[in-house]
């Protein structure tokens, strides 16, 4: 019985071998069984064979492949659960539409770290009415369920990652692999901050940052784009991995030196891995929001940065949350802050323009201006 990464590796380049005029299918896998239904198309095998499933001419619904798995082929991913599903039982396959918004993402999975509140979910449902089918991973695994059935269309799904631990990313990439049959933007996302001076900041805190904000995109890079590499290596087409990274990423940051640090670090991580990944055609850019006011980083009442900032004295002069904002407010020449589809609109360019890896994209209102 073959195991769930090697049925989820399997995905991946059948997924790719079925690419017709640049457009990848909705593979959704599982463990081999007897596929008995005259309703579908079924191509068996006896093991992958990736050059034939290449010359495939005719509309295909099931591809079995013993010992190794079955693997449900659609239009997307809606349409290869219902095959699958029908598979199962021997029933007719039933279509549930996926968001069919024929949007730049149309049919394009993405995957979204810290996707379940605040700039992520915003993002996430920019995606999704971009057309994208939307798996939204994060620590809080019930939170992320919850916010994809809030998502426009339907076939998005959840799954846990703790983007600091290797076997948690490592298992995140399996699990989309399995359901989707690959990535084709991920969106990192996740990240953590911790205010305070240089003087007084603790060893504890500064792990906590880096290891989330630095390492952990390291740690995802480094999965995600070994999916990438081998379904690129089938298909022909191009992967995109988009950090949301920080205007704290271009210019300094008071008494902030752990976030400030992990950013420019990883705008050097994006710079290096898009120069090595470029071969595999993945393309790797950084995206530098400025401050979003209304998300529970900046606006939570007990850890929001409004709080941290006033606690820490980072603000001179500001007695209340209203001035720490007030202040903050006053720096932003287009007079407000950065929205998650501000963001969303910057991912989306980064995977339209063919001609674009290793940049750092500001999207600040015009506070930072690239030099």
């Amino acid at each position: 019985m073959a195991t769930r990464e090697e049925i989820a590796a399997a995905a991946v380049k059948i997924r790719g071998a079925l690419v017709k005029n640049g457009v990848l299918p909705g593979v959704r896998a599982a463990e081999f069984f007897e596929v008995k239904n005259d309703n579908l198309v079924i191509c068996r095998f006896d093991s992958l064979d990736v050059d034939a499933l290449k010359k495939l001419e005719w509309r295909l619904d099931i591809v079995a492949i013993r010992d190794l798995g079955v693997f449900a082929i659609g239009a997307d991913n809606c349409d290869a659960a219902a095959k699958l599903k029908a598979a199962e039982n021997g029933g007719r396959a039933e279509k549930v539409p996926c968001a069919g918004n024929c949007g730049v993402l149309d049919g394009k999975v993405a995957v979204v770290t810290g996707g379940a509140q605040g700039f992520g979910f915003g993002i996430s449902e920019a995606l999704a009415a971009a057309g994208a089918e939307v798996v939204i991973a994060d620590m809080n695994f019930d939170g992320a369920k919850a916010a994809a059935a809030k998502l426009v269309g339907n076939g998005h799904g959840a799954v846990a990652v703790n983007i600091s631990d290797e076997e948690s990313v490592r298992k995140m990439t399996e699990e989309v692999a399995f359901n989707y049959g690959g990535i084709d933007l991920f969106v990192a996302n996740a990240g953590v901050l911790r205010a305070g001076s240089v003087k007084t900041l603790t060893k504890k805190d500064w792990d906590f940052v880096t290891n989330v904000n630095y390492s952990g995109y390291f740690l995802c890079v480094k999965h995600v784009a070994a999916l990438m590499a081998e379904q690129n290596a089938v298909s022909g087409l191009w992967s995109d991995i988009v950090q949301v990274n920080s205007k704290s990423g271009l210019v300094g940051s008071n008494r902030n030196g752990a976030y400030a640090g992990s950013k420019f670090g990883t705008i050097g991580l994006t710079q290096s891995f898009a120069l090595e990944l470029v071969g595999d055609h993945i393309k790797v850019n950084s995206v530098c929001p400025g401050n979003f006011f209304d998300g529970p980083l900046w606006s939570d009442p007990e850890r929001g940065l409004f709080v941290q900032y006033l606690n820490s004295g980072k603000v001179p002069g500001a007695k209340t949350v209203e001035d720490v904002k007030a202040f903050y407010e006053s720096k932003i020449p287009m007079g407000r802050g950065c929205f998650p589809a501000d963001v969303a609109k910057a991912i989306i360019y980064c995977v339209e323009q063919a001609y674009e890896t290793g940049q750092a994209i500001p999207v600040t209102g015009g506070q930072v201006m690239l030099n």
